[in-house]
């Protein structure tokens, strides 16, 4: 891959804010009040944030860049130790850091967190949390004996105290807050999706350039929506890296329950879902349910057969492995399909042509007037079987939407209208309009009687 071809866009235009502290202080559930949305998963379960979570944010109607971070612990097991590293990592990039930590104690993780602060005191905003009623309001004395010259008392679950906060910040940045808010940036948006370990995490890591998401043989790693921004051939793209999907009867833990319903509504922000297949183990009831659900929603959808590398060689086995993923997968019979291999980062500029392809697609409009014109030459092929009353009529059509790409027929009778011949007008339209890798919806709708007919 030429590395000029993909250009990681890190924000640096953007100041950073990174919200420091170790697990259970509140981080989550500030930054959840900071951006006005749940963008992280918030739970009493220690280390639920695991990865790094960017979010562009209006401060005072300047565009910043907020960073959620994993709990930051002294007793490593399991990911912790890449959680830590990731959450320290921040430090030296960041414009601002805000320390959080709770009224109610002071452990040695805070003072050990603390030390490491040390060299970064003139970013540093100490943030105490939990400050939930005025009774509470001296025990933000207590914090004043770390000396960061910036202590304030605030409740992130209530959101006292947060104005205070976001003026100190202000200053800090040495802005001042603006009337005008800036216009909203553009960009395709990818959602990657898939069962657990498929590669999700390696590829959103090789299109944004970075380290965000870790990547690890643990199912589960990912747990929020991870974001991420590239330019590729001169548009922008943002990536959102998700949990990998299991079945409900797998799913025993609430934080999972959570990080699950977060990747299945990433659907919802995507234009185009990238969904990662293991070209080994191949296909299971979940991606089926997948593809159902992004049928359903209008989103264009490229099935990405990853770890190809890892095929044994045999003779026209990839297009077996192709040809099994068509079988098992008949609802999406018009989404392209992509073989590449995300660890050895073999054919990724190739499945960015074809998401650009799909997005291109989905917002192509056809003008009415040629749409009726390619109507009659598809009824002369082609007419709709007579029914128990008579003939079965399409008078006219027209798209009314694009991104989910949808067409209105008017008919004479909508009860009993063959299913055969709606798709029959589906084909006919992926063939000869344009819209070959994309889903497409048909409503029908009886027409009045008093509108003319058109001949068709």
């Amino acid at each position: 891959m030429n590395d000029l071809e993909i250009s990681p866009l890190r924000e640096h235009t953007l100041p950073i804010i990174s919200i420091i502290g170790r697990p259970n202080v509140g981080k989550s559930t500030l930054f959840n009040r900071l951006v006005r949305k749940r963008r992280a998963i918030t739970d009493a379960t220690p280390g639920v944030t695991r990865d790094p979570i960017p979010e562009k944010w209006l401060l005072g109607n300047h565009r910043v860049l907020l960073v959620d971070s994993g709990g930051v612990k002294l007793e490593l097991e399991g990911l912790d130790g890449l959680v830590r590293n990731k959450s320290l990592g921040l430090l030296k990039h960041s414009d601002v850091i805000v320390l959080l930590m709770d009224c109610t104690e002071i452990t040695p993780e805070d003072e050990e967190l603390v030390e490491q602060l040390r060299p970064y005191s003139d970013k540093v905003i100490l943030a105490v949390n939990k400050i939930d009623d005025p009774v509470r309001d001296d025990l933000v004395w207590n914090f004043h004996v770390f000396g960061f010259p910036k202590v304030i008392g605030i409740s992130s679950a209530h959101g006292l105290g947060i104005d205070v906060l976001e003026e100190a910040l202000l200053e800090m940045l040495h802005l001042e807050e603006i009337e005008e808010t800036p216009e909203e940036e553009q960009s395709v948006k990818l959602a990657v999706l898939g069962k657990p370990n498929t590669g999700k995490s390696t590829l959103v890591n090789i299109l944004t350039g970075s380290n965000t998401s870790i990547v690890s043989d643990i199912p589960g790693t990912t747990r929020d929506v991870i974001k991420g921004d590239f330019l590729y051939k001169g548009t922008r793209y943002t990536v959102l890296d998700t949990a990998g999907i299991r079945r409900k009867s797998k799913v025993d833990e609430d934080v999972e329950y959570y990080s699950v319903n977060r990747a299945i509504g990433a659907i919802d922000d995507a234009d185009v879902v990238v969904l990662m297949i293991d070209a080994i183990t191949g296909l299971v009831d979940q991606d089926k349910k997948i593809a159902q659900l992004i049928v359903r929603k209008g989103k264009g959808v490229v099935l990405v057969l990853n770890k190809i590398d890892l095929l044994q060689g045999m003779a026209n086995e990839l297009q077996a492995v192709k040809d099994r993923a068509r079988f098992l997968f008949p609802i999406l019979n018009f989404a392209p399909i992509v073989p590449i291999s995300a660890k050895e980062n073999s054919d990724i500029t190739k499945l960015l042509d074809v998401v650009w392809q799909v997005y291109q697609q989905l917002n192509k409009r056809i003008d009415t007037a040629q749409f009726n014109t390619m109507l009659r030459s598809w009824s002369e092929s082609y007419q709709p079987v007579r029914g128990s009353s008579g003939h079965f009529k399409v008078y006219y059509g027209t798209q009314v939407s694009t991104s989910p790409v949808k067409f209105l027929f008017f008919v004479n009778r909508k009860e009993g209208f063959p299913v055969q011949y709606v798709q029959y007008l589906k084909n006919a339209i992926r063939r000869d309009l344009g819209f070959p890798y994309i889903p497409i919806t048909i409503e029908l709708k009886e027409r009045r009687r008093n509108t003319p007919e058109m001949k068709l």
